[in-house]
């Protein structure tokens, strides 16, 4: 009877961590809409230059997709989605990119963003409070069984497409989201020298997770 009474209290532990996690991605990403679109709008952007311009970040793409992730492993657990996204390598691939959002902003970007009140508020539950959230609930309570080095390839295919993507419409419209992908102000070599540098940084970000989640499985 032990261990069924233990595996309840799992359950519900996880079921009220990832409700509270729902709660918080959800309401950083409302509040930042919030909080950006009208000044976009006061800056003279179109709302929907406004919607593409806030939908073409990393950090927005990535906590969204964990949200939604999330959601469905709440309270649809079930369905098709709710099963796609239960998955070890859909789960870890997701704590990668959010990894990725929570690094690069700490490591490259803090210093230079100066916020207050809401914004910063927005900022830090996007770049911080949700990441952690997430490798949390990753280390917790996602499936790590069968994780393997060669995964990690596939995971790295959306930050690839993101970077073709974000160059393909700075090329169009002369808007960068990232400093460090500008390349009216560095130049195609540097961006690329960029990129080049957090290619293995990701890669080995991935390999970590898959080589942590080989030590809980045996430990297990």
């Amino acid at each position: 009877m032990q261990p069924i009474t233990n595996q309840s209290q799992f359950l519900k532990i996880k079921w009220a961590f990832t409700a509270l996690a729902v709660i918080v991605a959800w309401f950083a990403l409302v509040l930042q809409f919030t909080v950006s679109i009208p000044a976009y709008l006061a800056a003279g952007r179109s709302l929907c230059s406004t919607l593409v311009q806030l939908f073409s970040y990393y950090t927005i793409l990535s906590n969204l997709l964990m949200v939604i992730c999330l959601t469905f492993i709440l309270t649809a657990p079930k369905s098709a989605v709710g099963r796609f996204f239960s998955r070890q390598t859909v789960l870890t691939s997701i704590a990668l990119y959010i990894t990725i959002v929570a690094l690069i902003y700490n490591v490259a970007l803090r210093n230079i963003l100066h916020l207050d009140g809401l914004f910063k508020l927005a900022n830090e539950l996007l770049h911080v409070v949700n990441p952690l959230l997430f490798i949390i609930y990753w280390f917790a309570f996602a499936p790590k069984q069968g994780l393997k080095y060669r995964h990690v390839w596939a995971w790295l295919l959306f930050p690839f497409i993101y970077f073709i993507y974000a160059l393909f419409r700075g090329e169009i419209t002369g808007d960068y989201p990232y400093p460090f992908l500008n390349v009216l102000e560095s130049g195609y070599q540097q961006v690329f020298i960029n990129a080049l540098i957090l290619l293995p940084v990701m890669w080995g970000l991935g390999a970590l997770y898959v080589l942590i989640a080989r030590r809980i499985s045996k430990a297990r």
